[in-house]
């Protein structure tokens, strides 16, 4: 590549240029927005970002009142701390997690249709408790978990699918309670509320279903096979908020799940214990083992090539890296592989024996892709912290990095500038070796440490953390991609954020672009490609998801 863009290039860039300048424009209405109308469409080569707003009341937490919720009836406990310090305006209130770890509040969702170049469509809130098409089902996310409602297009893409929580707008603590079908008398959140996929086609018609997997945390991401008769999901979370051992309703409902989608009504469902679809542990490896089921804390997932792909980039057991379901038994007998060419997509649960469930938790499926990290947090000199993965195809892999999420001193910002695998890594296939690896990490323009404002959002200090309010981008999160005709591929993510916030995944984001030439693998061939600003969230706004829309010209877009 030269190092004088195309014509082309430029054009493309003018338009996101123009697109930022329009939404800008439009920010005072932009939270606002939704519709429920019978000509609600998504309509094909568009993007969808979820996105979530806060409910700005004071009124949401009283200083002083006693968190976790309802703790006193747990065997958690309440702590030794005289009441939450804030009230519920935003930004302040998400310091009052530094008082109480599982703290959260639900939120409103919803589905941005926009263009490519970022120019907003319209917008479709999913149906809540403060709407009147609630009776039909209801689902919200947590403000501040910012590895939630991440989209996904179904393996015949007729329908996006994403997941959250069946519980009232503006609801403490919801993040960490038990589902009622799997509770922890040790988990100090003493409420329970099931957790839910949600479909939506092009219409914007959705259907819910519910389940007691990630009890004691969150959901995260959803696939729906629906093919050749399939019409189950492959989903991706984390579970458990309470001591160690862990009861069975936490381990089964752990990591990657297998649910059966559902149309009958949420006022009439009645999940059952959860189904996991895979499981990792680290004696895979040769290590000793972890708590368990705490090893599959899973974050990213995708389906490409009837295979399904997780991510691990969080927590304190198992390992940080990219990994995949092994349907055949026979890809990776010392923990690490590729997948076997022509393997099925998995059609049922994990089997397991119950008498052992404690002892030695799930039978282990899953593999460490080849090329990979494989070495435990608990011993790893190095970590990367892998979200969003997307294939361009079978020899390239996108993987988004997060960043390691540093808040712990003055130096935040220079240490987030400074990360050298946060943003956007290619990742290559060598045929020869079996083996995937790292061609160059794309950050230009992603501003890595660069602190930027929001309006109305608070500027110098914040005192409970006495580091600065204004956020930066630490590394992205979510992610699609697509295919161009010239040859090279176009990449949508959502940035991850850090700041002197109590809770930095309360911060306003941002969705960023960025085009790389599909076969090149160096990193001087990509030094001049850039990450451009798409949308920015407002005030008491994240942005969380991005997918093409139901019924996207498979042709074009990439993913499964």
């Amino acid at each position: 590549m030269t190092k004088t863009l195309s014509s082309r290039s430029n054009r493309r860039r003018v338009a996101a240029v123009l697109a930022l300048t329009a939404l800008a424009a439009s920010a005072a209405a932009y939270a606002g927005d939704f519709s429920h109308d019978r000509d609600f469409h998504f309509w094909p080569g568009n993007l969808v970002v979820s996105r979530s707003v806060y409910d700005n009341k004071a009124s949401n937490v009283q200083v002083g009142m006693i968190l976790p919720v309802n703790c006193a009836a747990t065997t958690g406990g309440c702590g030794a701390s005289t009441g939450a310090p804030y009230d519920g305006t935003y930004p302040y209130v998400w310091n009052d997690v530094l008082y109480d770890a599982n703290f959260g509040i639900t939120s409103r969702i919803y589905l941005d249709q926009i263009t490519p170049n970022g120019g907003l469509v319209n917008s479709l809130e999913v149906p809540n408790s403060l709407l009147p098409t609630a009776m039909a089902g209801e689902l919200v996310t947590s403000f501040s978990s910012k590895s939630e409602i991440a989209l996904h297009l179904s393996l015949d893409r007729r329908y996006l699918t994403f997941m959250g929580y069946v519980a009232p707008v503006n609801a403490i603590d919801v993040s960490n309670s038990n589902t009622p079908g799997a509770v922890d008398p040790t988990n100090p959140v003493g409420q329970n509320f099931y957790r839910a996929v949600a479909a939506v086609d092009r219409d914007g018609h959705f259907n819910f279903t519910e389940t007691n997997a990630y009890s004691g945390n969150n959901g995260r991401a959803a696939i729906l096979d629906d093919r050749h008769g399939a019409n189950v999901f492959y989903t991706s979370g984390n579970a458990g908020n309470g001591s160690n051992p862990q009861p069975d309703g936490i381990i089964l409902g752990a990591g990657a799940q297998f649910i059966t989608s559902t149309q009958v009504p949420e006022v009439q469902q009645d999940p059952g214990a959860g189904a996991p679809l895979a499981s990792f542990s680290v004696t895979e490896l040769g290590k000793k083992a972890d708590k368990i089921g705490k090893d599959d804390n899973f974050r990213g997932m995708t389906v490409f090539d009837n295979v399904v792909y997780y991510t691990k980039g969080s927590g304190s057991n198992g390992v940080n890296t990219v990994y995949f379901v092994d349907t055949t038994g026979t890809a990776c007998p010392n923990g690490v592989g590729v997948p076997v060419a022509g393997a099925a997509l998995p059609s049922a649960p994990l089997a397991y024996d119950a008498a052992t469930l404690q002892s030695t938790g799930l039978p282990n499926n899953m593999c460490v892709l080849a090329g990979f990290p494989s070495t435990p947090v608990k011993t790893a000199t190095s970590l990367t912290y892998p979200f969003g993965v997307w294939f361009a195809d079978a020899n390239t892999l996108y993987v988004a990095d997060e960043g390691d999420g540093y808040t712990g001193g003055a130096d935040l910002y220079a240490h987030a500038a400074a990360q050298t695998t946060a943003g956007l890594q290619k990742w290559v296939f060598n045929a020869t070796t079996k083996s995937w690896t790292l061609a160059y990490t794309l950050q230009a323009a992603l501003d890595l440490g660069q602190p930027y404002t929001v309006h109305d959002y608070p500027v110098g200090t914040n005192p409970a953390t006495n580091l600065p309010w204004s956020p930066a981008a630490d590394g992205l999160r979510n992610l699609t991609g697509r295919v161009d005709a010239d040859g090279r591929v176009t990449i949508w993510a959502l940035t991850s954020t850090i700041s002197g916030n109590g809770d930095v995944g309360a911060d306003p984001n941002r969705l960023v672009a960025i085009r790389d030439n599909l076969k090149n693998t160096s990193a001087s061939g990509a030094s001049q490609e850039r990450f451009v600003t798409l949308r920015s969230a407002a005030f008491a706004e994240v942005l969380r998801g991005v997918s093409f829309t139901p019924d996207s010209d498979a042709r074009r877009d990439g993913g499964h």
